[in-house]
């Protein structure tokens, strides 16, 4: 007997195979989506080494001695002077306008204080509303000016030092990803969790296929009635195709971007395997529930792409609010990120992998169960007996003019569930849903490991400093570095302190002690908190050590600092100057799901507009005002109400907010209108631009630099409304800029709307023509 002529599992998997090589759609995702987020983000990640952030420098003094220093900074790979002869009010204009990260102060008598060994002090600003940009403008401002004021008077350091204790300084060495590679952190996260996106959207267009658009009584007789075999079988086509996905993603990594995997095979294509079941049998469910394969897709989207700010790669599960941390816990993504990155990129036992393991197994097992039992249940039901392909929708009288454009999209948007749950209800169910693992903002008592080789009294006073910081904890004292790192390897801390032997002997002598710190580079923002901790209450004791050893006269203290470096180094955030992290990522994610919403809402809707006929100009300029009216709460709660319960900065000033969100909106629904016109099936919206968000929110100059992008990916990036209005707003509204200093993002949208009007325009035309001549 031939395979699959029979029912049963094998003939549902042949009759899905067929329609899957026949659905261009289902093919487009599957393939074509996961292939445009590799080109897309390897791309913007080519450069993995942020290099030339822009650095204004303010010199007061315009000394031999001044210009000397402006000369490291100018030395540094980091940073590029884009001006020299400004004022504070034109730096602080540079940075609002985006010309510059940076800034660098330098006072009047410089050189004159320095030669007096009065420790005169170099101020460097940079703008923190930028984390990624502004941890790397920082170092590298650091790095320049520390070296230059070190140097800044040969005589004055060369003078003798007063007798005096010596000093600790901080060593940080990276245990994994030792060259702080961001390209290696982030892609080897966001490209599953880009494929696990697809997967969930494919599962949930496959499923939700049978109700109206295929055969669902056909899809159950063809498994002999048994609801386990029409949904393995169904499934099981899809579950091939994105193991090979999954086991093709870390070859690609490792063959062409050098970015080695150091675990267990076998166990990383079980923890794939698992992620891919996990994640159609839930999509499966959504659709089994909803019985509508829009509103199913909608909530599976919803569930699926924000999932990567809860699977604590960006942001740690350890320092979310409660309702993350629980809605972190059954989202298989975060699980399967723990066992990846465990593996992949710090090489870790299997063991070590057990428990993200056997949580990945057991979500695993309950979605797959709770899909099982809904199909059994709609058998029992005798639902499958009773569908039927759906009714075609009624036609609409023509809308005539703008007016009867406008009022014909307001009726659909509010009389079609999927478009009215998308337009109205997603914008407000984001945003509560999506900062919720950022709100803590700042990470606090992250734990470490110490090792005491020395057990002095100055030891134990290092100790207690760690320990009383607001940013770490000491909660592992090992006996041996073995132990710190096995700590580490478990997740019980991220980084570990060594005391070396002598360290009391050697301060006491006058010399420098070294104290090694080993700091998991597995997560680089923990990294850098964890190391930007450690050296911060290192650096306090060493000013508290130097200013006991010369207690007996102030002088002599600002006497030591002066031979240790004639000038002061400081360092100043400016807008989000305590680093939140949700103040950083939220507002840009805002204007992304507001794009990706309208785009979404406006390309479903248009298909059934054009059908209806009426005038193509006036009809794509009326459903435009209808789209920006229906927005206007949406964009009153994303920029007005949540940043201010949300405690982020709003500087801006609301006329000119409007101002520029509204061109934004009206180039965002126009963009929409011109791909909805080739869309046959208004579902076919979601599924394909769905998927995009991720790789748009990294071309877009925020999360990663301007800098750093190549000008393919920057060009690519400027095509979406989003990229403009992500840093116009938030130049205006986070860091108080006017709308002329930022009208390069002004006059882009301009631009771009009247581009997509014409685009949707000669769509709509095309469109119609198109239909009259069929």
């Amino acid at each position: 007997m031939r395979l699959g002529s029979k029912p049963g599992f094998w003939r549902v998997a042949l009759r899905e195979s067929r329609w899957l090589l026949h659905d261009r759609v289902a093919l487009l995702l599957i393939f074509g989506v996961p292939l445009f987020a590799f080109v897309v983000l390897t791309t913007v990640f080519s450069h993995p080494v942020i290099r030339g952030l822009g650095v204004t420098v303010v010199d007061e003094d315009k000394s031999d001695t001044s210009r000397a220093l402006v000369e490291y900074i100018a030395a540094s790979p980091s940073l590029n002077i884009v001006d020299r002869s400004g004022t504070l009010s034109t730096a602080v204009q540079d940075i609002r306008s985006g010309k510059a990260i940076s800034a660098v102060y330098i006072p009047p008598n410089f050189e004159r204080d320095v030669n007096a060994q009065r420790r005169p002090q170099v101020v460097g600003f940079y703008n923190q509303q930028f984390l990624t940009a502004a941890g790397i403008a920082s170092s590298g401002l650091n790095d320049a000016l520390s070296a230059a004021a070190r140097v800044a008077a040969p005589a004055a350091s060369a003078a003798p030092a007063p007798a005096s204790v010596g000093t600790l300084t901080a060593e940080t060495i990276a245990l994994v990803n030792p060259q702080k590679n961001y390209a290696q952190f982030l892609l080897r996260a966001l490209l599953p969790t880009i494929i696990h996106v697809v997967i969930t959207l494919a599962a949930g267009y496959s499923v939700g296929s049978e109700f109206h658009r295929r055969n669902a009584r056909e899809w159950l007789d063809s498994a002999g009635g048994d609801p386990l075999v029409a949904l393995a079988g169904k499934l099981a086509p899809l579950f091939v195709i994105f193991v090979l996905v999954m086991l093709a993603e870390p070859l690609v990594l490792e063959g062409v971007l050098q970015i080695s995997f150091k675990g267990d095979l076998l166990l990383m294509v079980a923890a794939a395997s698992l992620l891919i079941i996990a994640y159609m049998s839930m999509s499966a469910l959504l659709q089994l529930l909803v019985s509508d394969l829009a509103t199913g897709l909608g909530l599976a989207g919803l569930i699926a792409s924000p999932a990567f700010g809860y699977a604590g790669v960006g942001f740690p599960t350890i320092a979310m609010n409660g309702f993350a941390q629980v809605w972190s816990a059954i989202l298989p993504l975060r699980w399967y990120m723990a066992v990846l990155l465990g593996q992949a990129a710090r090489g870790l036992p299997v063991a070590e992998s057990a428990v993200p393991f056997a949580a990945l197994a057991a979500l695993t097992i309950i979605f797959a169960g709770l899909a099982w039992w809904r199909m059994a249940s709609l058998k029992r039901r005798g639902w499958f007996e009773a569908a039927r392909p759906a009714e075609p929708a009624e036609s609409e009288q023509p809308a005539r003019g703008i007016g009867g454009a406008f009022m014909a999209e307001w009726r659909r948007a509010l009389g079609t569930r999927s478009a009215f749950t998308l337009l109205f209800l997603a914008p407000l169910i984001y945003g509560i849903y999506y900062p919720q693992p950022y709100l803590n903002q700042i990470l606090r008592k992250l734990p470490i490991a110490v090792v005491d080789n020395d057990l002095s009294d100055l030891s134990r006073q290092i100790v207690e400093t760690l320990d009383a910081s607001g940013t770490l904890s000491v909660t592992v004292r090992a006996r041996t570095l073995a132990e710190a790192h096995a700590a580490i390897d478990r997740g019980k801390a991220f980084a570990a302190v060594e005391i070396p032997p002598g360290t009391e002997r050697d301060v006491l002598k006058g010399i420098t002690a070294h104290i090694p710190v080993y700091a998991d580079g597995t997560y680089l923002f923990i990294f850098r908190s964890t190391a930007s901790g450690i050296a911060t209450a290192i650096g306090s004791l060493t000013s508290d050590l130097a200013a006991r050893g010369a207690r007996s006269d102030g002088s002599i203290v600002k006497a030591k600092l002066a031979s240790i470096s004639p000038a002061g180094v400081l360092l100043q955030p400016i807008f989000n100057p305590v680093g939140g992290y949700a103040s950083y990522i939220v507002p840009a994610a805002f204007i992304l799901i507001l794009q990706q919403t309208l785009l979404i809402g406006a390309a479903m809707l248009t298909g059934t507009a054009l059908a209806a006929g009426g005038g193509a100009f006036s009809g794509v300029l009326g459903r435009g005002v209808a789209h920006l009216t229906i927005y206007l709460p949406a964009l009153a709660l994303y920029l007005i109400v949540l940043p201010r319960i949300y405690g982020f900065s709003t500087l801006g000033h609301l006329p000119q907010i409007f101002a520029l969100a509204s061109i934004f909106l009206l180039a965002t629904s126009f963009l929409g209108q011109a791909i909805g016109a080739w869309f046959t099936r208004p579902e076919n919206a979601t599924i394909l631009l769905l998927a995009t968000s991720l790789p748009q929110f990294f071309t877009a100059g925020f999360a990663w630099p301007r800098e750093a992008i190549p000008d393919a990916a920057t060009a690519l990036g400027r095509l979406f409304p989003a990229d403009a209005a992500i840093d116009g707003l938030v130049r205006i509204n986070q860091l108080g800029a006017s709308i002329w200093e930022v009208a390069h993002d002004w006059l882009g949208l301009w631009c771009l709307a009247l581009a997509y009007f014409a685009l949707a325009v000669i769509s709509a035309f095309a469109i119609k023509r198109g239909r009259a001549h069929a």
